[in-house]
């Protein structure tokens, strides 16, 4: 019974992982954006050993790119896998010795990215507009 009053649902599952993580996403990376467009020496932390510029730019890649993509629906599964590696490297190196109330947030962005890795944009979004492989 539950089945048959979710079906006409189940098409927004996708769509609402994708609003979440993807607009919430946007919003934390944007301040990164802005840090690397001002110019000037930049300070921020290198925790994979590539120089702070790339490790900036690497993060703002994936949270602002990545996350437009997320957010509309295009290209997801490959639009996850830097955020994936982001929140790896967030949770895992990062705040790896800090307590799990420092790295919670980082495994629920992590949860949700790995599953639009496995589910995909689902039915509201772009790729399926142009009728692609969702």
């Amino acid at each position: 019974m539950i089945d048959t009053i979710m079906k006409p649902f189940s098409g927004f599952t996708m769509f609402f992982i994708r609003l979440a993580s993807g607009g919430v996403m946007l919003v934390h990376g944007w301040p990164k954006l802005q840090k690397l467009m001002a110019g000037g020496p930049i300070q921020w932390a290198d925790p994979i050993g590539l120089g702070p510029g790339i490790s900036l730019g690497l993060a703002v890649f994936a949270e602002v790119v990545c996350a437009i993509l997320i957010l509309i629906g295009l290209k997801s599964r490959w639009a996850s896998i830097p955020l994936i590696v982001t929140m790896l490297v967030a949770v895992f190196i990062v705040h790896g010795g800090d307590p799990f109330k420092k790295q919670e947030l980082g495994l629920m962005y992590l949860a949700m990215y790995v599953a639009i890795l496995f589910g995909g944009s689902g039915n509201l979004s772009v790729d399926q507009l142009f009728g692609k492989k969702h």
